[in-house]
């Protein structure tokens, strides 16, 4: 039996969120301020943020789909494979490798965090907005991996053929000439869902 009866065929995000939409819209709008509003990281590295928190997780749907969209703001799909076995030895940026580490240890032994973490991300040259902002993009990848394994998603984004990817790819697009904010677009997803305001 599957984990929401009532929603007929092969569990999605989108089929679940018009089932419970009463907190849909906050959700997505917080989604949107927090990968799409200025910021010290790009776009594109608070999306990879996003694919390789939801990779620790084994979230097949939010790793697949936060890797598609780090493509679409310019992430090399080459980066992942290295990213997800050792940050360490990845081809990431340097600067990155503390935040992505950081990342790491919160997601996989929250409670275990100190504050020499923390200087090491300042020894990078970041400062504490940046830090709060990776933070923020970590917790809420948690969260959503939670929501999606806990509703039976499996799909897999990347399994799509390129045309399907192509496609994906540009509905995430919207970027601006500033790499730090981009157009909004998980708001937008909510109205191609059909979920309205009022929920």
């Amino acid at each position: 039996m599957p984990v929401f009866p009532s929603i007929e065929g092969e569990p999605a995000l989108d089929k679940v969120f018009k089932r419970f939409p009463h907190t849909v819209m906050p959700l997505l709008e917080y989604h949107d301020r927090l990968l799409r509003d200025p910021s010290p990281l790009s776009v594109a590295e608070r999306e990879l943020i996003a694919a390789y928190v939801s990779g620790l997780n084994s979230c097949t749907y939010c790793h697949g789909a936060h890797v598609v969209a780090a493509r679409a703001f310019g992430v090399d799909a080459s980066l992942f494979e290295g990213l997800m076995a050792d940050v360490e030895t990845s081809a990431v940026d340097d600067n990155l490798k503390p935040i992505l580490s950081y990342v790491g240890k919160l997601t996989r032994t929250p409670s275990m965090m100190t504050e020499a973490d923390a200087d090491r991300v300042y020894a990078a040259g970041w400062g504490e907005q940046t830090l709060f902002d990776a933070v923020s993009v970590c917790a809420l990848f948690n969260f959503m991996n939670r929501i999606v394994e806990g509703s039976g998603i499996k799909a897999n984004p990347l399994a799509a053929d390129q045309a399907e990817l192509d496609a994906r790819m540009a509905r995430m697009g919207g970027a601006t000439d500033d790499p730090h904010r981009g157009e909004r677009s998980y708001t937008r997803l909510a109205s191609m869902w059909g979920i309205d305001e009022a929920g």
